[in-house]
C-alpha cells in the first residue's frame, strides 16, 4: 500500500474507524431547508462510498439564537430528527460514519437575534450581539447537549462540538471577546467553563458509546486572543470532561491572515496540532490546506496527527480516498481551494458547489449518465471548458476528437498556474491530463481546426471551446513598445522592466500584479517563508499566534490602475479577494481609480486623475483590459450548417471564470 500510515484503522475504544481520513465540516447550504435534505444525502452517501473514514456535517444550530443566517439549519425538536435520519441512513448503507456538527454562531450569527459572551460586535456582521445573562448561559449548554441527544436519536455515530473559528464557544474562551465579571468569564478557568461543561454534560447524556470530536482553536490568529498554556489547559480538561478526539481549529473568520485560500502552503498549520501531542491522551486531528494523499502520509508518518481533516477536498473528489487506496492518486481531482464555488456560494447564499467539480452538492440534478447512442463530437479548445465537455462526453461513451492548436492542453489554466498561489492548477491540468486517457478521448495538439477539416470529418456536431482574445487599449502610443499584454507576460515570458503600470484591475489585473512583485519562487510553498510574509508565530509564544508581519521586498514597483471609481478589487471573490488586496498592498504595490489614460510614449504612461496629468515613467505597460470571445470559427461552423455549441469564454468572456467554464462544459456533456 502506498499509504500505510492514512490506511491504518484508528481504535476509539467503543468502535474502529477504517481509516484516518476525516471528511470535515462544511456548510453546502443543503442543511438549511428540509426539502433538500434528500439531496444533502446522496453527498454524503457518495462520500461514504468514496472510502472517508469519518464524516462530519455542516454546522447545525442548537437553538434560534445559534443560527448562521435565519432559517438555518437547528436540531432543537424531536420533528427535527427526521430530516437528519435520512442523511445516517444513506451513509451507513454505504458502510460509512457520520457526524453531525453542532454549531452556534454567537456574534458571527447574520439576523438580529445573535447573543455572544459580551455585548462585543463582530467586524464582518451588521448585528450587535446580546450578552447572555447566567440563566441564559445554563440554557444554551442545555441547548447544546439536547442537539447531542436528538442527533443520537437521528442516528448518527456521534458529533463535533464547535469550539472554533471565532463562534460562540470560541467567543466564551477568548479575553477578546469575553468581558464578563462573572462565573463564566474573568480568569482564563472561568471562561473555559462554558465549553468544558457542554462537553461534561454531552458525555453524560449520549453515554460511552458515542463520538464527541471537541474542535480546538489551537491557533486564533487574533489579538487578545488564547495563550498556548490556556490551549492545552483546555484541552486537558475537554479529555477528562468525556471528548472522544480533539479536532484542530485555526483562525477567526475576523483574522487577518488567510488560512485556507491557494496561496496558504500546503499543511501549513500542522506544527500547531503537532505542538499538542504529548499533552493529551486522545487522537488529534490536524487540518488546513491538506489535498492529496502524499501530504496526509507525510504528517501522519512523522506522528504529528493522528488523522487529518479535509473538507473541499471531497468536494472535489468524492472517491478521493478510493482512488488513494487504489494507488491512483494521480487520478485525483484535486480541491484547488480557490473558494469560488463553496466559500463563496455559500457566504451568497447559493448551495455549495466545486469549481473542479460542478456535480459537488447537486449529485441528483447533474447527473453524468451513459449515453443511449454513440455519437461523434469534435471539441476545439483544451481549456477549462473543453475539457470539461470532452472528457464528460467521453465517460458517458461517446467518440471524442479534442483538438488544440497549442502543444499542451490547459489554455488559460497555463497562465493562472504561474501566479503565486495559484500553483495548485498543475493539479488541475494532471487530473484533466490523465482523465482524457481514462476517458478514451482523442487528443489531437498542434492542430488548428477549421470547418473544412470538420466538415470532412463529419461529426455530429462540434463544442467550440476556443477561449477568448485580449482587448486592445485604445488610446495614443497603444503600439509602443513598452506595450505588454498580459499574454506577453505569462505566456510568452516577454521581458518586463522594474518599473510596470498594469492596466485592468480585474482579476487577470490582480494575477499579473502578484506575478510581477513577487519573488521567485515563491512563498506559498515555504511555510517557513510563508508564516513571516503574514506574521505568524506557530511556535504560539505569542497570544493568538500572532506577530508583526515581514513581507519580502517586491521585485518591481508596480502601478495598479482602473478606471471606474472605487476601491480595486471590488469584484473579486468575497472570501479571496482581501488575501490578494492585501498581498499587494505588502509589496507596495500603488492601486489608483479614476484613471484616464492619455497615452504612451518613451517618456512612459501618461494619465489624468481628477483633471490632473501625470507621469508615470514605467518601463512597461500591461494591458489587462478585458478580453472578446474568440467565435471566429463557431460563427463560420454555423454559416456552414454544422451543428454548433459554444461554451466558456467563446460564450461569455467578460472576465476569465473557469468556475462557469467547467460547469458550462460538464453540463451540455451531461445532455448531448
Amino acid at each position: 500500500m502506498d499509504y500505510p500510515h492514512l490506511f491504518a484503522p484508528l481504535d476509539l475504544g467503543f468502535t474502529t474507524l477504517p481509516n484516518r481520513v476525516l471528511m470535515g465540516s462544511m456548510h453546502t447550504g443543503l442543511e438549511d431547508r428540509a426539502k433538500d435534505y434528500d439531496k444533502l444525502a446522496h453527498y454524503f452517501a457518495d462520500r461514504a462510498r468514496g472510502g472517508v473514514g469519518l464524516m462530519v456535517t455542516g454546522g447545525i444550530a442548537p437553538n434560534i439564537e445559534g443560527w448562521l443566517k435565519p432559517f438555518g439549519g437547528r436540531l432543537a425538536m424531536p420533528w427535527h430528527v427526521a430530516r437528519h435520519r435520512k442523511l445516517t441512513a444513506a451513509t451507513h448503507a454505504e458502510g460509512g460514519r457520520i457526524c453531525m456538527q453542532i454549531l452556534h454562531g454567537g456574534r458571527y450569527s447574520y439576523h438580529p437575534l445573535q447573543v455572544s459572551a459580551s455585548k462585543i460586535k463582530s467586524p464582518i456582521t451588521p448585528f450587535s450581539p446580546r450578552a447572555l445573562s447566567a440563566r441564559g448561559v445554563e440554557r444554551t449548554i442545555k441547548d447544546f447537549v439536547g442537539c447531542a441527544k436528538l442527533a443520537q436519536d437521528a442516528g448518527y455515530d456521534g458529533v463535533e462540538i464547535m469550539g472554533s473559528e471565532g463562534y460562540l464557544i470560541n467567543q466564551f474562551v477568548a479575553a477578546r471577546t469575553n468581558t464578563r465579571i462573572d462565573e463564566w468569564g474573568g480568569s482564563a478557568e472561568n471562561r473555559m467553563r462554558f465549553p468544558i461543561e457542554i462537553v461534561r454534560r454531552t458525555r453524560a447524556a449520549v453515554g460511552p458509546n458515542f463520538i464527541i470530536i471537541y474542535r480546538l482553536s489551537m491557533l486564533d490568529l487574533v489579538d487578545n486572543a488564547q495563550s498556548w498554556d490556556e490551549i492545552v489547559q483546555l484541552a486537558k480538561a475537554i479529555e477528562a470532561a468525556g471528548a472522544t478526539i480533539i479536532n484542530t481549529g485555526i483562525g477567526w473568520h475576523e483574522a487577518r491572515v488567510p488560512t485556507i485560500v491557494t496561496s496558504v502552503p500546503r499543511g501549513a498549520f500542522v506544527a500547531v496540532t503537532r505542538k499538542l501531542k504529548g499533552e493529551v491522551g486522545l487522537p488529534l486531528i490536524t487540518t488546513n490546506r491538506i489535498n492529496m494523499p502524499e501530504v496526509a502520509e507525510r504528517i501522519l508518518a512523522r506522528g504529528d496527527a493522528d488523522m487529518v481533516s479535509m473538507a473541499r477536498p471531497l468536494l472535489a473528489d468524492a472517491e478521493w480516498v478510493n482512488k488513494a487506496r487504489a494507488g491512483k492518486a494521480d487520478r485525483i481531482n484535486t480541491c484547488i481551494a480557490c473558494n469560488q464555488a463553496c466559500l463563496d456560494h455559500v457566504f451568497e447564499n447559493k448551495h455549495a458547489s466545486c469549481l473542479v467539480n460542478p456535480r459537488a452538492c447537486h449529485e441528483t440534478e447533474l447527473v453524468i449518465k451513459p449515453a443511449t447512442s454513440r455519437k461523434r463530437y469534435a471539441v476545439i479548445g483544451a481549456g477549462p471548458a473543453g475539457l470539461a465537455a470532452a472528457t464528460t462526453l467521453g465517460q458517458r461513451g461517446h467518440a471524442v476528437t479534442l483538438f488544440d492548436q497549442a502543444d499542451t492542453i490547459g489554455g488559460q489554466f497555463n497562465m493562472a498556474k504561474r501566479i503565486p498561489g495559484k500553483e495548485e492548477f498543475h493539479e488541475t491540468l494532471r487530473y484533466f491530463g490523465n482523465h482524457i486517457k481514462d476517458t478514451g478521448v482523442e487528443l489531437r495538439l498542434g492542430t488548428r481546426a477549421d470547418v473544412a477539416l470538420l466538415k470532412a470529418a463529419g461529426f455530429d456536431a462540434v463544442i467550440i471551446a476556443t477561449g477568448v482574445t485580449p482587448r486592445t487599449l485604445k488610446i495614443s502610443g497603444s503600439d509602443h513598445p513598452k506595450v505588454l499584454s498580459y499574454l506577453d507576460v505569462l505566456r510568452d515570458n516577454k521581458p518586463v522592466g522594474l518599473r510596470v503600470a498594469v492596466i485592468g484591475a480585474g482579476g487577470i489585473g490582480f494575477d499579473v500584479a502578484e506575478f510581477l512583485v513577487e519573488n521567485a519562487p515563491s512563498p506559498t510553498t515555504d511555510i517557513d517563508r510563508w508564516t513571516k510574509e503574514w506574521g505568524v508565530d506557530l511556535a504560539l509564544e505569542h497570544r493568538g499566534g500572532l506577530v508583526p508581519a515581514k513581507p519580502e521586498a517586491p521585485e518591481r514597483e508596480v502601478f495598479l490602475l482602473q478606471r471606474s471609481e472605487g476601491r480595486l478589487g471590488a469584484r473579486l471573490n468575497k472570501t479571496s479577494g482581501w488575501v490578494h488586496r492585501a498581498t499587494l498592498k505588502a509589496k507596495k504595490v500603488k492601486m489608483i481609480s479614476s484613471v484616464n489614460y492619455e497615452r504612451i510614449d518613451d517618456a512612459g504612461l501618461h494619465i489624468t486623475i481628477d483633471g490632473k496629468l501625470q507621469l508615470l515613467a514605467v518601463d512597461q505597460v500591461v494591458v489587462c483590459a478585458g478580453q472578446e470571445p474568440n467565435r471566429t470559427l463557431a460563427d463560420e461552423l454555423i454559416a456552414a450548417g454544422i451543428a454548433t455549441h459554444v461554451i466558456g469564454g467563446a460564450d461569455v468572456a467578460a472576465e476569465l471564470d473557469a468556475k462557469r467554464a467547467i460547469e458550462q462544459g460538464t453540463k451540455l456533456a451531461a445532455v448531448l
